[in-house]
């Protein structure tokens, strides 16, 4: 085999390394995206906040207070805010919040909190600076979710906005240097 073949060979082969290097980091990324669901209780109010769930996913949510339907069973796809009024109460009220996703039960919650009795004259305090939208909405949220203290011994997965852009300049700069180093053993090859 001559030099100029084998390094054709060597340039092709790390031009291909480099693809599939690139092609993996994106669906990687693609796959980092998971489940988000924070939820609030108050002394008045249970504000929710469900994100990155499946564009075309059928989900479900239902919230309830000592047994009774807050909110009774709705269906969501990629994203469900909703913030509801709790009835006036002079003790505890235990709230249920039960999400079912549509791709698997590892993804689904069934936890409950406790709303406080609310001191007379003292409004709730607001549960997040932006408030939740009224009704269930398929746009993305441009802000970081809150963490979940429901679960301590599980870990939030999860990916930013900005995590595609990284894996698209880290492919840039892979294929840069893949053919970089082709036109240097080009030139090399070509000198010899």
């Amino acid at each position: 085999m001559t030099e100029i073949s084998r390094t054709r060979w060597r340039s092709g082969a790390l031009i291909a390394a480099a693809a599939v290097g690139a092609l993996g980091s994106g669906l990687a990324t693609s796959a980092a995206v998971a489940h988000t669901p924070t939820w609030s209780v108050t002394c008045d109010e249970v504000s929710l906040e469900l994100t990155n769930y499946g564009a075309n996913a059928k989900n479900t949510v239902t919230v309830t207070v000592d047994g009774k339907d807050l909110l009774p069973t709705e269906t969501f796809a990629k994203e469900f805010r909703r913030t509801l009024k709790l009835p006036e109460h002079d003790k505890e009220l235990s709230v249920r919040l039960v999400i079912t996703a549509s791709d698997g039960d590892q993804f689904g919650r069934d936890e409950t909190k406790t709303a406080p009795v609310c001191d007379e004259g003292s409004p709730s305090p607001a549960p997040s600076p932006t408030p939740p939208s009224p009704t269930p909405s398929d746009t993305p949220s441009t802000s970081a979710p809150a963490p979940s203290t429901s679960s301590p011994g599980l870990a939030e997965t999860g990916s930013s906005s900005s995590t595609p852009l990284i894996a698209a300049a880290a492919a840039v700069v892979i294929a840069a240097g893949g053919g970089i180093t082709w036109a240097a053993r080009r030139r090399r090859g070509a000198e010899d």
